[in-house]
């Protein structure tokens, strides 16, 4: 049988609908104390939320509050989240639009007219957090904007995710995950330790929008906690361009004072079925790396017996390096090399990383779905030994809450109902 949310007091546990998935088997969790890790229930149980997002940056922030128990109501346009449609597919859901919504409600509002947007600033009146993706302005022009929900609401913990922020020249300037990967400079810096020519490159992973989520799902936390002793919410301006410039740790330093040699960086080396990484960063790692390979004179050569002089010599070093692992296979050099205490794994692909065993040991991947229509999806990877935390149970059809949140949230009548449904407020 496949129920809804086990954490929140006002979804009845009636049995789910066509459109719903379940996890066959939670994830497994591993306390690192011996209480019992759910005897505190979930880190953010009675936390209501209000999530207006769409794409990635948004939905992945919510997701995240949701698996910590957070109680999230997407509100969607009639023709609901585009990734919605997006493939991969399993069963007819998307799973690429499951991995970033499990858990959630869905509400159908049309927030073109001013019904739908009187009933989202009345959830939002009840609300504890509202998160929001749109361009700059958007919501103000809506009325939902945070001085006009703060207004009914002073409790409320809103926050916005754009590409540039919410201030600056550029704030109204459309971006996505791609467009912010170009502007702050971690293309071209990505290019450079690639050896590559002078055309960046797109990576195709939405690290802009990832870090984004993560980064809007922290500040939350803080801004609940700071609630506790002031009674009062705050507005979080959280921009994916400042998300991405802070990660670019080493490089922000290097364009303001760049150095007299590009910084070196280890580079894959061949195996005989593949490549392999070795990072033997420290100097003790170094020497037992010289040991390994065979070459137990790298301990005294004074090409590698300083920072600067190893630098200067680098691709002797990957040349030595290398002259070992190619007559190896990748397995092997992962197997000798991290037994002596040297960094290393081969290159695997996705598939090959999801079947590793230390993943099925941490509870990295959590399943839903049933029979051949099962999938994966990724938990958050932080562990907590009282609270933990994992993908939720529940993916919910295009609307498929919006009479039960009408009803149990805001305690609309079936007459009232009907009459919002004629107007379209519920989509058609």
């Amino acid at each position: 049988m496949l129920f809804r949310h086990p954490h929140c007091p006002v979804v009845s546990r009636r049995r789910c609908l066509r459109h719903r998935i379940a996890t066959t088997e939670a994830a497994t969790v591993t306390a690192l104390s011996p209480e019992q890790p759910t005897s505190r229930g979930s880190a953010l149980a009675g936390i209501v939320v209000i999530d207006f997002t769409i794409v990635m940056s948004g939905p992945m922030c919510t997701r995240l509050l949701a698996d910590a128990g957070a109680e999230v109501i997407k509100v969607e346009a009639p023709d609901g989240d585009v990734v919605r449609q997006r493939p991969p597919h399993r069963g007819g859901i998307s799973t690429y639009y499951a991995s970033m919504n499990c858990g959630k409600r869905s509400v159908v509002l049309d927030l073109q007219t001013e019904e739908g947007r009187r009933l989202a600033r009345e959830l939002a009146a009840k609300a504890d957090v509202v998160v929001e993706n749109f361009r700059p302005g958007v919501m103000k022009r809506l009325g939902l904007d945070y001085e006009a929900l703060a207004r009914t609401n002073p409790r409320l913990v809103y926050a916005s995710i754009s590409g540039f922020g919410q201030t600056g020249s550029k704030a109204q300037v459309p971006a996505y995950a791609p467009v912010i990967h170009a502007a702050s400079g971690y293309e071209v810096a990505y290019n450079e330790y690639q050896r590559g020519g002078t055309r960046p490159a797109n990576n195709g992973i939405f690290i802009a929008d990832v870090l984004g989520a993560s980064h809007a799902f922290g500040a939350i936390q803080l801004a609940l906690y700071e609630r506790e002793k002031s009674g009062r919410g705050q507005y979080i301006d959280v921009s994916l361009m400042d998300s991405v410039l802070g990660m670019l740790i080493y490089e922000i330093q290097a364009a303001q004072f760049p150095p007299e040699r590009a910084r070196q960086v280890y580079e894959p080396v061949r195996s005989r079925d593949g490549f392999v990484m070795v990072a033997a960063v420290t100097q003790k790692n170094l020497e037992v790396l010289f040991d390994v390979i065979g070459y137990p004179e790298g301990r005294t050569d004074p090409r590698f017996a300083t920072v600067a002089a190893k630098e200067a010599n680098w691709p002797a070093l990957l040349e030595l390096i290398e002259r070992w692992t190619s007559q190896r296979s990748g397995a092997e050099c992962e197997a000798v090399l991290m037994k002596a205490g040297v960094p290393c794994s081969r290159y695997r692909s996705v598939a090959e990383a999801m079947a590793d065993p230390q993943v099925a040991a941490r509870g990295t991947l959590a399943e839903l779905g049933e029979g051949e229509e099962r999938f994966l999806v990724a938990n958050a990877p932080y562990k907590l030994s009282a609270t933990p935390l994992m993908a939720r149970r529940t993916l919910a059809g295009l609307g498929e809450h919006s009479t039960e949140v009408m009803q149990q949230v805001l305690g609309l009548s079936d007459g009232q109902l009907a009459e919002l449904r004629s107007q379209g407020v519920f989509g058609t």
